[in-house]
């Protein structure tokens, strides 16, 4: 599986970006979003089940954030609104084959980052 990440820029708080991963399509796979701040732990974000849709959301990022999935295109989305300060990170992209979780740890399929920053 190989996983590509775009869309980051720069933006002002409350304002909105869009990312995407390319390379998502897979049965039985979970797709997800995390992030990484430096000196911190890559963290999750969002998580989606492929076949189904069922989704999955950090507490931060709940009511702002959606994740979506296009089977047809083989790609995943993240939909930011309302952006804040600290929502400043690298995002990544990322699948598993099992059950959806919040465990960076098991993932075991990566893209590259893709780096996010808002303006206060």
């Amino acid at each position: 599986v190989q996983l590509q990440a775009s869309g980051g820029g720069l933006v002002q708080a409350g304002g909105s970006l869009r990312l995407s991963c390319a390379g998502a399509g897979r049965t039985n796979y979970v797709m997800g979003w995390f992030r990484q701040t430096p000196g911190k732990q890559r963290e999750f974000v969002a998580g989606i089940t492929y076949n189904w849709g069922t989704t999955v959301y950090a507490d931060s990022v709940k009511g702002r954030f959606t994740i979506s999935r296009d089977k047809a295109k083989r790609m995943m989305y993240l939909q930011m609104n309302s952006l804040k300060a600290e929502d400043t990170a690298v995002y990544y992209c990322a699948a598993r084959n099992g059950d959806i979780t919040t465990e960076t740890s098991g993932y075991g399929y990566w893209g590259q980052g893709t780096q996010v920053t808002v303006s206060s």
